[in-house]
């Protein structure tokens, strides 16, 4: 009986921690000196500052999401070292949910105040992947990071160039997401038909636009 529960008690644990308490990374917060040479911290604007939390928020709400993906997916898959697979990456998630977190304090912004919705609509999305089969979850994994990656990119050319920290924190971001899609190829992931990848991108552009106001 507790092998049957464990998978929805870490499920309803992740959606509690992730909602309701402060995330720890397991990882410092990546450095400015890692993208910039050692300069101090430039000055942002007033502009420069709400634009900057504004693209962190995003990103903040995508660190969500994930959260609720990983987890999801891990509490439907019956073979365990899948399951390990997906809890492992929702851990290292984690560090990007904190890292996110931090610069949204740095740079005087909010989080979503949709993120309960968020992470509902994630969860469920998850859960609909990992009915679908292991092969189709993982493939569902492989073109999310894909996405990630290219969303990433566009606020690497929209983050204001003095906010160095950020863009710290995305480069290693993109490199975390890139991995994890290697891994889920590798893994066994099966390719999404067009449809699911434009359904995908569609539902992504809704989530960016409101809660880069929201």
């Amino acid at each position: 009986m507790s092998s049957t529960l464990d998978p929805l008690l870490i499920a309803a644990d992740a959606a509690l921690r992730t909602l309701f308490s402060a995330p720890y990374a397991t990882r410092p917060i990546p450095s400015a000196t890692a993208t910039a040479t050692d300069a101090a911290p430039l000055a942002l604007t007033d502009i420069e500052r709400r634009e900057a939390g504004a693209l962190m928020r995003v990103n903040h709400v995508g660190e969500v999401c994930a959260q609720a993906l990983y987890t999801a997916q891990a509490a439907v898959t019956k073979d365990k070292s899948l399951r390990e697979h997906f809890l492992h990456a929702a851990r290292e998630e984690t560090d990007h949910l904190a890292w996110t977190h931090e610069r949204l304090e740095a740079l005087g912004a909010r989080p979503s105040l949709l993120n309960p919705l968020w992470y509902a609509g994630a969860f469920g999305l998850g859960l609909l992947a990992g009915r679908l089969g292991d092969r189709w979850s993982l493939g569902f994994v492989a073109e999310t990071e894909k996405q990630v990656e290219a969303h990433l990119d566009g606020h690497l050319d929209r983050l204001p160039a003095a906010d160095r920290e950020s863009r710290a924190v995305i480069v290693q971001m993109k490199m975390d997401e890139a991995r994890h899609a290697a891994e889920a190829w590798s893994a066994g992931a099966k390719e999404l038909p067009a449809p699911a990848k434009g359904m995908m991108k569609l539902v992504s552009r809704v989530m960016t636009t409101v809660a880069h106001r929201i």
